[in-house]
């Protein structure tokens, strides 16, 4: 079995029970496992890291994303624009897609999110116009190498009926479900240590039935799987749940069986006070994803507050339509700096900040086999080096990587194998992906 040796890290970062930093730290893998963590681990392995200047923490992770959407970066239209508006003028872009688009976006929106720190990713994938299936995002995982939690999401309920997706987007309620067997049935692995795990997804309140709703809660809890969406993103969100619904989004949620410790909902700004303790009690997730949220407007997630009561919080990039980029370091910053915003300055360190982008995101994924350094974990691991510009005069390491970075890898481990080694992508010639992508990009904006 193959081993590797993590050594000399400058700080190594656990993330364990006691939240241990240890200077000089060394850690020792065999077979994907993590066997010794310290300061005197076996001295020989099949490969040897030297982390002499660099910090080490767990690879971060990823709970809420839309790799599609890296194909659409600052379309003119919808920079300014509020949620619904902006879904507006994207839907009839994105209902030009086909399989390549999508594989395509994927892999770049996942290299992204390697060579930026990250070892595990959820994707919500809700839309599947010419063709395309989630078989496209699963491969485009594949070649990057990072653990992947795809979601079969799904909209029904099209603008004839009501709804804010135009209908040619929009799929029957029986197709969505027959084809969420189908995919749990081929790919979900649930064991210790899975690299593909499948969750459903349906897309939001206002894309599809209360029906649906219900309907894929309990398919997947008749298949062991998890259940995502977005919930109480902003005020408009919240008005249509009252004039629909006659109830706020967390009454919604609870109504249909969408809370529990195999849930998780998106962004989640505007929960009030009752519907942070529901969350709390029942164990409930939420992806905060504070870029986006900036960017659209929608308001400053009470995740202080979440925190405070026991809410399992991480963080999302969320799409690169409304984010414009994927990263979640500039996500852990920018989430400390909103609390510190509303909140006070001593409202969030830089640690509980890191310690949301890795053990936190493990945890809502529902992956108590990642999101730390400790023995019998997967050898899931970032090697930050501290000493180029970024760093150069911090007093401290651990939290320069998120008050000023550097905020990418030198290297990063999953499973025990090198997914970014010396800062460069193993699984795929990245600059031959950039080239294929932004010729999607231009013909895309031909046709539109």
């Amino acid at each position: 079995m193959p081993t590797l040796l993590i050594k000399n890290a400058d700080q190594l970062v656990t993330m364990d029970e006691d939240r241990r930093e240890i200077p000089d730290g060394h850690v020792f893998c065999r077979d994907g496992i993590i066997e010794c963590v310290g300061t005197d681990c076996p001295d020989n392995a099949d490969e040897i890291v030297d982390a002499r200047n660099c910090v080490v923490t767990p690879g971060l992770v990823n709970t809420h994303h839309h790799l599609y959407q890296t194909l659409t970066r600052v379309v003119p239209g919808g920079q300014d624009a509020l949620l619904f508006g902006w879904l507006q003028t994207l839907y009839p872009i994105w209902a030009k897609f086909g399989p390549e688009e999508f594989f395509t976006s994927a892999q770049v929106g996942l290299a992204e999110l390697a060579l930026s720190g990250c070892t595990m990713s959820s994707d919500h994938l809700y839309l599947y116009p010419n063709g395309a299936r989630l078989e496209d995002t699963i491969e485009a995982a594949r070649t990057i190498g990072i653990r992947f939690h795809p979601t079969r999401g799904s909209m029904s309920i099209g603008e004839s009926d009501g709804g804010l997706p135009p209908d040619s987007l929009v799929e029957r309620e029986d197709d969505i479900l027959n084809d969420s067997i189908r995919l749990i049935d081929a790919f979900h692995d649930p064991n210790p240590g899975s690299m593909l795990r499948i969750a459903l997804a349906p897309c939001s309140p206002f894309s599809v039935s209360r029906e649906l709703m219900r309907d894929a809660a309990l398919l997947a809890r008749d298949k062991g799987v998890m259940l995502h969406t977005h919930l109480a993103e902003n005020d408009e969100d919240i008005a249509y749940s009252l004039e629909k619904f006659g109830c706020r989004p967390g009454q919604y949620a609870q109504d249909l069986g969408w809370t529990g410790d195999d849930v998780w909902h998106a962004h989640c700004v505007k929960l009030d006070a009752s519907e942070i303790d529901l969350f709390a009690r029942s164990k409930t997730g939420v992806a905060h994803c504070p870029c986006s949220n900036c960017r659209l407007g929608s308001g400053i997630a009470p995740v202080r507050q979440m925190r405070d009561a026991g809410v399992k919080v991480a963080l999302g990039v969320d799409g690169s339509a409304s984010n414009d980029a994927g990263h979640l370091l500039s996500e852990a910053r920018q989430a400390m700096l909103l609390q510190r915003v509303q909140n006070g300055a001593d409202a969030m360190s830089a640690r509980e900040a890191l310690e949301i982008a890795t053990l936190g995101g493990a945890k809502v994924l529902g992956r108590d086999d990642c999101g730390s350094i400790e023995v019998g974990k997967r050898a899931d691991i970032a090697i930050w080096d501290v000493s180029g510009l970024e760093a150069a005069g911090s007093w401290d390491a651990v939290a320069a990587l998120v008050l000023c970075g550097p905020f990418n890898v030198r290297d990063l481990i999953v499973e025990g194998k090198h997914v970014v080694k010396a800062g460069v992508l193993t699984g795929v010639e990245i600059g031959k992906v950039i080239e294929k992508q932004n010729l999607l990009a231009e013909h895309l904006s031909q046709r539109v």
